[in-house]
């Protein structure tokens, strides 16, 4: 990782705070693959599936149950009782994230929320180098604590891990299509996969801009772009240091992996220890090469505003820091708390913002799949005592029935 400082350590902070995703050379070929799903339904979902994810013509795009509960008997034991534990975590968390409906009343005015869940949501699996089982538990148990009826999975050749996964859960609907094809059936419907709500969980720039592409006709989480992790220390365990980023950077040679400090020694110790870590690692170090930075400030006040500038997806910080962090997706406070805890099994959910949307969000949460619906009732008092308010401002926007419809009302009472 290279150390910078200074002037240069500021304008380097400036351009990471300004990073996003760019899709203009992708758009067009992306928005060709949705046009065709939304035409051609299952024949073009089958012909995209057997050119980039190997499906076979015996093979059906709904998986069926009997194969992920196949699946899940075939799993290491350990495996399961690692499941079962992530999962209960997971679903504990949820609940108590879970809002609630609730009525005040005050002076014949009745006012209050109700919870809904959504009718039904897709949730992506990425497929790629590795069964992301545990974004399969991060999106499916959420929707479920919600109370979504119709839960659809979708994943590019689903491992074992990632089929029993979902019988464990009692995912019904699973199907094997994934990229920007599988974000348009969800979308918008096919005869085999029914169209959803709202879609929710990462992927590779296909998926992403497709989310993006459909996201007038068809609720989506965020777009989620490479993974970012930011550790903010002056006096920190270097080689506990070193681990997170290198863990993070494994996950994509475009990965973001930055320490701030103020400490010279403590930068040249990481940096030491980042590059014995990641020995053997290629992909962590093909990102650590192009994107691992250490950057030194002057003063742990500039560290912390740098920190809340780059709004990063993780960051690791010292109890002392966490009342001063108001930009992250997820906060790890102190030595023992790795942001792999948080990607796997302590329960808060590891679908968060990247590219500086944690500026205006947090991860993904019980919140994305439920509807916060507002009830009104008002007795003719409690109307008789607003109504001068209602009718003064009705008049002061030009519109006569809405004051209309309050008096009316008065007079009547």
């Amino acid at each position: 990782m290279r150390i910078v400082s200074g002037r240069a350590a500021g304008t380097a902070v400036k351009r990471l705070a300004a990073r996003g995703v760019q899709f203009a050379a992708l758009e067009p070929r992306v928005r060709r693959i949705i046009n065709d799903v939304r035409r051609s339904g299952d024949r073009a979902l089958r012909r995209y599936a057997v050119q980039w994810d190997g499906l076979s013509a015996k093979q059906s795009l709904r998986v069926p149950e009997a194969e992920m509960t196949t699946a899940w008997q075939s799993l290491p034991a350990p495996l399961r009782k690692s499941l079962r534990q992530a999962a209960q975590n997971i679903r504990r968390f949820c609940e108590w994230q879970k809002p609630a409906s609730w009525n005040r009343k005050r002076a014949g005015i009745s006012l209050g929320q109700l919870v809904r869940p959504l009718e039904s949501v897709g949730c992506y699996v990425p497929g790629g180098r590795y069964p992301l089982v545990s974004t399969l538990l991060m999106t499916v148990i959420p929707a479920q604590v919600a109370g979504v009826k119709n839960i659809r999975a979708v994943s590019p050749k689903p491992s074992q891990e990632v089929l029993g996964a979902a019988s464990m859960l009692g995912v019904r609907e699973f199907y094997r299509v994934g990229g920007a094809q599988a974000i348009a059936a969800l979308a918008y419907g096919t005869k085999s996969i029914p169209r959803v709500d709202k879609i929710v969980g990462p992927g590779n720039a296909y998926v992403t801009l497709a989310k993006k592409l459909v996201a007038f006709d068809c609720a989506i989480d965020f777009l989620a772009g490479p993974t970012e992790a930011v550790v903010l220390s002056d006096s920190g365990d270097p080689n506990f240091i070193a681990a997170d980023l290198v863990a993070q950077a494994e996950h994509d040679a475009d990965a973001l992996s930055l320490f701030v400090t103020t400490s010279r020694q403590l930068a040249r110790a990481v940096a030491l220890s980042v590059t014995r870590l990641a020995q053997g690692n290629p992909t962590a170090q093909k990102s650590l090469r192009a994107r691992g930075t250490i950057l030194v400030a002057a003063s742990r006040e500039q560290a912390r505003e740098w920190a809340n500038l780059l709004a990063p997806e993780h960051i690791t910080v010292a109890p002392d820091d966490l009342a001063f962090i108001q930009n992250a997706g997820s906060v790890f406070v102190g030595d023992y708390s790795p942001q792999a805890a948080g990607d796997y099994a302590s329960g808060p959910n590891h679908v968060l913002p990247t590219s500086g949307q944690a500026r205006f969000r947090g991860g993904l949460s019980v919140m994305d799949f439920v509807k916060l619906i507002t009830v009104q009732r008002l007795s003719a008092s409690g109307l008789r005592r607003i109504a001068p308010t209602i009718e003064c401002l009705a008049a002061a926007e030009g519109l006569p029935a809405h004051a209309q419809s309050v008096r009316v009302r008065c007079e009547h009472a």
